[in-house]
């Protein structure tokens, strides 16, 4: 076993400073790294980046908060200078919905992002009413994932989905959840309806979606976005107490992270990985697991043996 590199190590490294500092839209902003994979969405094709980002409570600043609202710049200049794109957010979220908005105003980088965010209210009328407030929040005319929050209402609001989609105001539709004790809902969700994403819970400590939900989601042309990758933050705080395995280093990976978004992507279900973050360098050190080799099955019995 080496010491590997910690998120605190990680953020001392020269490489992070200097792509950091540069354009995020110039051609080698970069730094002459790999370009992140990409996975295709089954109900269009379109290729999506396998790493984006979650906005709960990194993006949940104050507009005056200079030094916060610089730092969340960063982690969106560093998702697009890698070739990523998804953000996701919610009304639930605070104010992450106006500070993406608001970034990407600055950015000029709206066509540069894939917006997900959500419904998460009882009623039509209610629905309809979140849903343009949040267009309003992220300054934009359409979005490209609206999402029923742990399947909130959520008969009312596909049917308003389908039909927003039909008029252009929305390019996918999904549901959400975030733990197991959903599962058997979201369950005959998947069966009975036509959906274009589902985002799920899924990490190292946390594979009962393995069960039957990916299964399904991939048998019924789904795209799987995944959230709470390091299991709601217990799992990494525990794994950065110990150092990185050498055998990271066949997989091109330098941290727990890493190693942790790997085993999800690992999964064939699975398109996009979304861990939260409002941290330029760990949105630097997320993006590196949407590049080099892929996970196998071996490395995902080592990291299951870990626990």
């Amino acid at each position: 076993m080496r010491t590997g590199i910690t998120r605190a190590e990680f953020l001392r490294l020269g490489a992070s400073a200097a792509l950091l500092a540069m354009s995020p839209f110039s051609p080698g902003a970069d730094m002459g790294q790999q370009p992140l994979r990409r996975r295709a969405i089954p109900a269009s094709g379109e290729q999506l980046p396998v790493i984006g980002v979650g906005t709960y409570r990194g993006f949940d600043i104050s507009s005056g908060d200079g030094v916060a609202w610089a730092d969340c710049r960063k982690v969106l200049e560093a998702l697009f200078a890698a070739g990523g794109s998804v953000i996701d957010s919610s009304p639930m979220y605070g104010q992450a919905e106006e500070v993406v908005g608001g970034l990407l105003n600055e950015l000029q980088a709206h066509e540069r992002a894939f917006v997900a965010t959500k419904v998460w209210t009882q009623g039509c009328q209610r629905g309809v009413a979140q849903m343009q407030h949040s267009m309003r929040l992220l300054q934009r005319q359409r979005i490209d994932l609206m999402q029923v929050h742990n399947l909130v209402d959520w008969k009312e609001h596909l049917t308003t989905l389908r039909l927003w989609k039909e008029e252009g105001r929305i390019r996918y539709l999904g549901v959400t959840h975030y733990t197991s004790s959903g599962y058997d809902e979201l369950e005959k969700v998947l069966r009975s309806e036509k959906l274009d994403f589902l985002q799920i819970d899924y990490a190292l400590d946390d594979r009962d979606a393995e069960e039957r939900i990916l299964p399904l989601a991939r048998e019924r042309g789904v795209a799987v976005l995944v959230n709470r990758p390091f299991g709601g933050g217990n799992l990494l705080r525990h794994l950065l107490q110990q150092p990185v395995p050498d055998w990271a280093d066949d997989y091109d990976c330098s941290s727990w992270p890493q190693l942790l978004l790997k085993f999800c992507l690992s999964h064939p279900a699975v398109t996009c990985v979304i861990p939260g973050t409002g941290n330029p360098r760990h949105m630097l050190d997320n993006l590196q697991a949407g590049r080099g080799k892929e996970a196998d099955q071996a490395m995902r019995d080592r990291l299951i043996r870990l626990l």
